[in-house]
């Protein structure tokens, strides 16, 4: 590529680019084939090569639009990128332009025969990209809708002169610019946690002194979309976490903002035009802050959360579409507590709720941005909150596969997939989902290892519900259950550890146990997590596993709301009809 000849000879980036194109040093763009070399193939389906002496196919004079794909799946980005890539081809069609996909994984819809009129099967990159623009010369190309790859690329095409359609270049790197967005934040009165930059690994204990203490969410500047995100609860986790940075550095510095504890994350997925606030969803996560939005469990309309937060914002939203002057999708993530919001981050581009949203609410939120974009308006359903079903959208993972692996959620993504189920309450929609990824309704028992004393206290009421409702036995581990048994709720105690009698990963083993609570009361000399053995035992027995209160607390009031109904079973257009 032109940037590996560039590192290799040590020279600026675009010197190869400019070298290569003074020579006319120009890919070709061949047909698969298809058939074998039995027949002439004659397909859609393009890459780039320098092995040839001339292109198969010319471009047209049609009107086009280039559209970037989301690449391989993988955990961050998956088939909702590629959801949101193909409503918008569809969306071009239907508006009368030559549709051209650029993207590389054989496994996504975006890439079927029928889908696009052109597809180049190439890498998303700079190169590939200003290659293809130079020769389809496409009205535009939209970055928007594959995920953060391309999103990426937007201000480095918009200097190579490439039209970018939808939102400025310029205002998605103001949202992308951790500092720049911090001060826009603050220019237009919105909260936003308390966060500094690390310079130096040794000044960290002082900053977090600044910051009000443990815990702080810890986010190295190289990084993007929660990788190698993390949460620091004392000294030995966060000298951990600064170390896995490899360098902090005034060139690399590392942001660390205060962690709020007990705050529930919300999401609006929204399209706006010109600045306009056009179409908009309102999420809640049913965990705490602290696990990441890819793996949490997400309920549209929101279930829990005060009108005023809704409506405080709603006008966030179009505060932030105005300021940025947004054309095209995107997503504000909130912090809410005792009704005050903060804002984490904005995100210029399709959300990996997106899909979610347009099939709650029937209104498709990736069409809607694509006709925005191209200047034309459309109607729009702005009945979020009106709907008389809930949606729930539940994380799939793979710990099973991942040998040692510790399965605890945390603010950088481990989810595999997902699942989305309607309902008629929140309830049937969450069973339906957790149903859909393995759950199964505890039948024998259940173990409770409950973390700090207030959680213990906390989900007292669930745990009557168990032993009173569901009429299962409770097994407990020790702090959990002296502080059950003090509250007359009856358990059975038992170890953590070999030794000092049945354990809990020997209550698994033999099937006594078929649903678990587990979550970290404290952190060893480590920065690890306790409870690590019962967690890893539920995922290699297959018991189903919960480690967030929130959660576990929502799962046992479904359970008990729905002891007595089974799960109706309707066609997604029949809960659009109503």
């Amino acid at each position: 590529s032109d940037q590996s000849i560039d590192d290799k000879l040590g020279v600026a980036n675009g010197s190869t680019r400019e070298t290569r194109l003074a020579q006319d040093l120009r890919p070709h763009y061949a047909q698969i084939d298809t058939l074998a070399a039995e027949f002439p193939a004659d397909t859609n389906y393009l890459y780039s090569t320098y092995h040839a002496t001339a292109s198969d196919v010319a471009p047209s004079n049609r009107k086009k639009v280039l559209v970037l794909g989301a690449g391989v799946y993988r955990i961050g980005s998956s088939v909702e990128f590629d959801w949101c890539c193909v409503n918008a081809v569809q969306t071009l069609s239907e508006l009368g332009y030559e549709t051209i996909m650029l993207n590389y994984n054989p496994e996504t819809v975006s890439t079927d025969y029928d889908v696009c009129d052109r597809l180049v099967f190439d890498e998303v990159s700079l190169e590939s990209v200003l290659d293809l623009y130079e020769r389809e010369k496409p009205d535009g190309v939209i970055v928007s809708m594959g995920g953060q790859i391309p999103n990426n690329l937007a201000m480095r095409l918009h200097r190579a002169g490439v039209r970018i359609l939808g939102t400025d270049p310029e205002d998605i790197d103001r949202a992308e610019n951790r500092k720049i967005f911090s001060a826009l934040l603050d220019s237009l009165g919105i909260d936003q946690p308390v966060w500094r930059h690390v310079t130096e690994a040794s000044a960290a204990g002082s900053i977090v002194e600044q910051l009000g203490g443990f815990p702080v969410l810890v986010r190295p500047s190289y990084v993007l979309s929660g990788a190698a995100m993390s949460i620091a609860h004392e000294p030995v986790e966060l000298g951990r976490i600064l170390a896995r940075a490899k360098r902090v550095s005034p060139d690399h510095p590392v942001v660390v903002s205060k962690f709020e504890t007990r705050a529930r994350e919300i999401e609006i997925d929204a399209v706006a035009d010109k600045g306009e606030l056009v179409l908009w969803a309102i999420s809640e996560h049913i965990e705490d802050a602290g696990v990441h939005s890819g793996d949490a469990t997400l309920v549209l309309p929101p279930q829990g959360v005060y009108i005023a937060t809704i409506r405080r914002i709603k006008r966030i939203a179009a505060e932030l579409a105005a300021a940025l002057r947004i054309t095209g999708p995107f997503n504000v993530q909130f912090l809410a507590k005792h009704n005050l919001v903060k804002v984490i981050e904005c995100n210029l581009r399709a959300s990996r709720s997106f899909p979610f949203v347009s099939k709650v609410t029937g209104a498709n939120f990736a069409a809607e941005a694509t006709r925005r974009m191209l200047g034309v308006a459309g109607g729009t359903n702005c009945a979020s909150l009106d709907l008389d079903h809930v949606g729930v959208k539940v994380p799939m993972f793979s710990f099973a596969r991942l040998a040692g692996v510790d399965p605890m959620l945390g603010v950088e993504m481990a989810s595999t997939g997902e699942v989305g189920c309607l309902g008629d309450d929140l309830h049937e929609a969450l069973l339906a989902a957790l149903a859909a990824v393995g759950f199964r309704i505890p039948r024998k028992g259940v173990l409770l290892s409950l973390g700090p004393i207030e959680d213990k206290y906390w989900f007292a009421d669930e745990a009557r519900l168990i032993h009173e409702q569901l009429r299962l036995p409770i097994y407990a581990t020790e702090g959990t259950a002296d502080a059950l048994l003090g509250l007359g709720i009856p358990c059975k105690p038992v170890a953590k550890k070999p030794g000092a009698g049945p354990t809990a990963m020997d209550l698994m083993d033999s099937g006594e146990i078929d649903l678990v609570v587990n979550v970290p009361r404290e952190y060893d000399e480590y920065g690890r997590p306790d409870g690590y053995l019962i967690r890893r035992r539920a995922v290699e027995t297959g018991t189903p596993l919960f480690t967030d209160l929130q959660l576990a607390r929502a799962v046992i009031e479904a359970l008990w709301r729905k002891r007595d109904e089974g799960l109706s079973v309707r066609a997604w257009q029949d809960y659009l009809r109503n």
